[in-house]
């Protein structure tokens, strides 16, 4: 797997986000509750869920857009109201939303008069990257220029935490690997830890280092790549009937499937397996799907993403 990360991991690491119980209450109902874990600071998380999971719920309440109805979150260990938070953090929509009557290089002045560590040159770059001119009114911009664009004006304010919801869900393939490699490269160079959610399964296992997977409202996983890997066996082999083994029951079984004759079982291996399988190392896509499609399964927050009992005072 290439990675792209920028910091340890260690849970003795700074933490860019802690969120204890948090949760947000509508009308509807809970769109998140009690989710608690820990971001260590230069990691690029990827945020998984399906739709409606809560993932811009958490999203708006790390941005300061929403108050949690319970728990609590910080950033940088400072509640997200809070002036430190906010001169840490950006915070990019999947709309993208900028003027459309500015140009380009009035939109870089906007950002650079509203955030006192801007980084002209950065922002700059960025936009010549993708032979933006400059003097184009965003109104006229393909999608992937205002995107260019957007990604311009939040690296510009040089923030420690960037928080990017779907910024990329409606580019074409190659303009979307192109923003990805330019974002990582920025993100490596200056140590920016970045949670983005996203749908695209396939490109997490080359750009991401952690994980943070919300289902229903919950948190589902949580950790690095490697160490979820890891935890995790693909197990096949041929059960015409379906049925678990009893070598398996002691064993944490996240998903069973059947295909024709072919039996499939994801567990959490605890200790060595027993019988006729073949044992193999999951892929990130088949691990996610996993456990999307399995809301029973016990979660998994690993070491580097558990919080303290003492913080929750915090």
């Amino acid at each position: 797997m290439m990675s792209y990360r920028t910091g340890l991991g260690d849970p003795a690491d700074e933490s860019a986000i802690e969120a204890h119980g948090v949760g947000r209450k509508y009308r509807r109902g809970w769109a998140l509750r009690d989710c608690s874990f820990r971001l260590p600071a230069g990691r690029i998380c990827g945020l998984v869920g399906p739709n409606g999971a809560g993932k811009t719920t958490l999203m708006g309440i790390a941005a300061n857009l929403l108050e949690p109805t319970a728990g609590t979150l910080r950033v940088f260990g400072a509640p997200p109201q809070s002036a430190e938070a906010g001169r840490r953090t950006a915070f990019l929509a999947q709309e993208k939303p900028l003027f459309r009557r500015f140009t380009v290089a009035e939109s870089l002045r906007l950002g650079r008069e509203l955030n006192p560590g801007w980084d002209q040159k950065a922002a700059e770059n960025i936009v010549r990257a993708g032979n933006v001119p400059f003097d184009a009114k965003i109104g006229t911009l393909s999608g992937g220029q205002r995107t260019r664009v957007a990604f311009a004006v939040a690296f510009g304010k040089r923030p420690d935490l960037l928080l990017l919801d779907e910024p990329m869900s409606d580019l074409d393939p190659l303009v979307r690997h192109e923003l990805m490699g330019a974002l990582l490269a920025e993100a490596a160079e200056h140590g920016t830890t970045v949670l983005m959610s996203t749908h695209m399964l396939t490109e997490l296992e080359s750009a991401c280092d952690y994980l943070l997977v919300i289902a229903d409202g919950g948190l589902r996983m949580a950790g690095g790549v490697d160490e979820i890997l890891s935890a995790h066996t693909l197990l096949t082999g041929v059960r015409p009937d379906g049925q678990l083994t009893p070598d398996l029951s002691r064993h944490t079984v996240v998903e069973t499937r059947t295909e024709g004759r072919q039996f499939t079982a994801l567990i959490r291996p605890d200790g060595p397996v027993g019988g006729p399988w073949q044992a193999d190392a999951p892929n990130l896509e088949e691990l996610l799907l996993a456990y999307l499609r399995s809301p029973d399964a016990p979660p998994l927050i690993s070491p580097s993403s558990q919080v303290g009992p003492q913080a929750v005072a915090a």
